[in-house]
């Protein structure tokens, strides 16, 4: 099955945030899925795909891999931030709610930007992307078992990295 131009274009949120969270820049993501889909698209033409999401994610991950190659000195960025989440008070209009969930989403974030780029993709496809086990490893060229293995780490990294933070903090 030759994945169409609609197929493709149904998954460039996905391949969005994957692409931001590698490169941690917004408009450098941008580029990088603007180049990936227009790859995509290309090798949609003469490529067979069984699951066109893990395969445009692959496209999107090895896209940005050569980006990060090309351009790593000047790639420290600011952190991810969602400016919509910023702009809507909550519904319980509890403002000291707001502040902490604030906190602990800035907490995270901050956590995974100190993540190795590995365990960073990982997290990012199956927290955030829903990915399953095998969507990954597709995804990023890997067997499942190490797909298993780096959302472990990085899960154990996480969390001993806002430990740190929390203790510091008291």
């Amino acid at each position: 099955m030759r994945p169409a131009g609609e197929a493709l274009l149904a998954h460039l949120d996905a391949a969005y945030n994957l692409a931001r969270w590698m490169v941690r820049n917004d408009q450098d993501a941008q580029d990088i899925v603007q180049e990936a889909f227009i790859r995509a698209s290309r090798a949609s033409e003469s490529t067979p795909v069984r699951d066109v999401r893990a395969w445009m994610m692959a496209i999107v991950r090895n896209t940005a891999y050569t980006w990060i190659k090309r351009n790593r000195p000047a790639w420290e960025t600011e952190l991810p931030t969602d400016p919509a989440a910023e702009r809507n008070p909550s519904v319980d209009g509890n403002l000291e709610a707001q502040a902490i969930r604030r906190a602990d989403r800035k907490a995270v974030i901050e956590a995974l930007e100190e993540l190795a780029l590995e365990f960073r993709e990982v997290i990012v496809l199956r927290e955030f992307e829903d990915f399953s086990y095998r969507e990954i490893a597709e995804a990023v060229g890997a067997p499942i078992g190490t797909v298993m293995s780096r959302l472990a780490r990085a899960r154990a990294n996480l969390r001993r990295i806002l430990a740190a933070r929390m203790r510091k903090e008291m």
